[in-house]
């Protein structure tokens, strides 16, 4: 479903991502993992047609991001690590605007909209203005309006940003089930315990460049994933 071949993005003489491939297959959660700046975040916005490749191909479902970025748009769900809201409106009122951005009519994704507001205890909040809610609960919004089109792709950078214990453990046990849907999963975080609970795959990035990849427990070999990573990634500098 995701289909990054000999990726690179330069922006003047720098190289954030660089000649990078990799697939992700429906039904799989992707950990794309590495230190501040490695490339990360670049990657995402490539993923979610914010941003060109210099060179290189990437495709979701066959389309190139490049060349049918609208078709592409449609099928993908983007999680922002610092999302802008539009403070003024209400969560409802954002999830229709969301829902129309994507081409769909509000009646066909309403029910949708209600069943993921009350798995995240804020359907109580869908009529209130977003600047009263708390960070917590905007970001509790942010998935729930990339969810809303019921996408076939998720791309999520960091998930659990302001999050409480109880809220992370919904946002594990929610991309656990999408990727029983057969819904492809393209995820960074920071938080190890986060990758270990829900990846199948991952990679980690380093300078913009993938130095290691595989499941978790080929990458661990019976030592803390955040011992491989910080090994990998700050022992190699």
């Amino acid at each position: 479903m995701i289909e990054i071949r000999n990726l690179t993005k330069k922006y003047g003489t720098f190289t954030a991502v660089d000649d990078i491939s990799l697939t992700v297959s429906p039904g799989e959660i992707y950990g794309f993992l590495g230190p501040n700046g490695a490339g990360k975040t670049t990657t995402i916005r490539i993923l979610a047609g914010l941003s060109l490749p210099t060179s290189g191909v990437v495709r979701i479902a066959g389309h190139d991001v490049g060349s049918d970025g609208a078709r592409t748009k449609s099928i993908v769900g983007y999680v922002p690590d610092r999302p802008y809201l539009y403070e003024k409106l209400t969560g409802r009122e954002l999830l229709q605007f969301v829902t129309n951005l994507y081409g769909r009519e509000w009646r066909d994704c309403e029910s949708r909209a209600l069943e993921l507001l009350r798995y995240f205890d804020i359907i109580d909040w869908t009529d209130a203005r977003i600047e009263n809610l708390s960070h917590g609960m905007k970001q509790k919004l942010v998935i729930v309006a990339s969810l809303v089109h019921d996408p076939a792709v998720l791309v999520i950078d960091e998930p659990m940003v302001g999050l409480d214990a109880l809220a992370q453990k919904q946002v594990k046990v929610l991309l656990r089930r999408l990727a029983t849907e057969e819904k492809t999963i393209f995820l960074t975080t920071h938080t190890m315990s986060v990758a270990e609970a829900v990846c199948d795959r991952i990679g980690i990035l380093h300078r913009g460049r993938i130095i290691a990849t595989g499941t978790t427990p080929e990458l661990k070999s019976n030592r803390a994933l955040e011992d491989v990573f910080l090994e990998l990634t700050y022992g190699n500098d």
